[in-house]
């Protein structure tokens, strides 16, 4: 079901609408059978968004020479150059979003304007706050209290879609999950291509951007924290238009130190531990040096410690 797509609308949530029941129950069932969701009245400013998609737009447009500045500190976090496998897909990033100290950093390694500084800065404390909070919520929908996700850190990507006459038709970004456990992303609102994998039917449904929201999508940490209940959704992203896309990611990746595991409240007779425990970076590094890009990792992780 490869090239299926359906016309679908993917569920909404109003986090001015907590703490309604209904809303959880929204929040959990999206979790849970979609994988993915948008969310409106977030707090965070249309007008920071919009400088915020200027700021990323001037710095994606530097010279390949400055933007290799941007070096990795965790596999992943730095400059993406196209290759072979996506040849029309570049990148910028930062480990940790919620770190001033690394927010900073970026911004040196570019050579970020005054403004632009203030810009990301502004974004990065009001999108990490969203994150945290995101997460925390998703938690309540469960029926959990406690502070899951305080010190857990946000990688943030700023992603550019070279598309061109010719790429028209093929795919911006291979089919893949997401190795975080949840991923906010501010969509290019003129131009789109994002598509979802529904989880009953395996057929793809497009994400039409939506002005002043916010996507969320749950990654592979969602499946192991939730043991099982949460779907890490697959997308891709199409070339429908000869131009340039631009969007901007923060993921709330897992654990700094420590393990990742699922909390005690969620394992019982009827759920039984689907993961053994291991950590944020043994995921990181099996999806790399083995290709495992579509949540397959998982699989193989269980297999590695069983």
């Amino acid at each position: 079901m490869e090239n299926n797509e359906v016309n679908v609308s993917i569920p909404v949530i109003d986090m001015q609408k907590f703490p309604d029941p209904e809303e959880y129950k929204k929040l959990r069932e999206a979790c849970e059978k979609w994988g993915t969701f948008r969310i409106v009245n977030h707090l965070i400013p249309s007008t920071l968004m919009a400088e915020m998609k200027r700021a990323v737009r001037s710095l994606l447009d530097l010279p390949f020479e400055i933007k290799k500045r941007n070096t990795e500190v965790i596999p992943g976090s730095g400059y993406k150059a196209p290759n072979a496998v996506n040849p029309l897909y570049e990148a910028l990033g930062l480990y940790d979003m919620g770190s001033l100290q690394a927010v900073q950093t970026f911004c040196s390694q570019l050579n970020a304007t005054p403004h632009q500084r203030e810009v990301i800065e502004m974004y990065g404390k009001a999108i990490y706050k969203l994150a945290v909070d995101l997460g925390q919520k998703i938690s309540e929908s469960l029926g959990l209290a406690g502070d899951f996700f305080k010190d857990w850190p946000c990688q943030f990507r700023i992603n550019k879609y070279n598309f061109t006459p010719e790429s028209v038709g093929t795919l911006g970004v291979q089919t893949h999950t997401d190795s975080s456990f949840l991923t906010i992303l501010q969509e290019d609102e003129n131009v789109g291509g994002l598509e979802v994998m529904e989880k009953s039917s395996g057929a793809y449904i497009p994400v039409q951007p939506s002005s002043g929201t916010l996507l969320v999508n749950l990654g592979d940490v969602a499946t192991v924290w939730s043991n099982g209940r949460f779907y890490n959704v697959k997308h891709r992203v199409q070339c429908k238009e000869a131009t340039i896309r631009v969007s901007i990611a923060t993921f709330l990746l897992g654990p700094k130190e420590g393990v990742l595991e699922t909390p005690l409240e969620l394992v019982d007779s009827d759920h039984p531990r689907l993961y053994v425990p291991f950590t944020y970076e043994e995921l990181r590094k099996l999806r790399l040096s083995k290709n495992l890009h579509a949540g397959e990792a998982l699989e193989q992780l269980v297999r590695i410690h069983s």
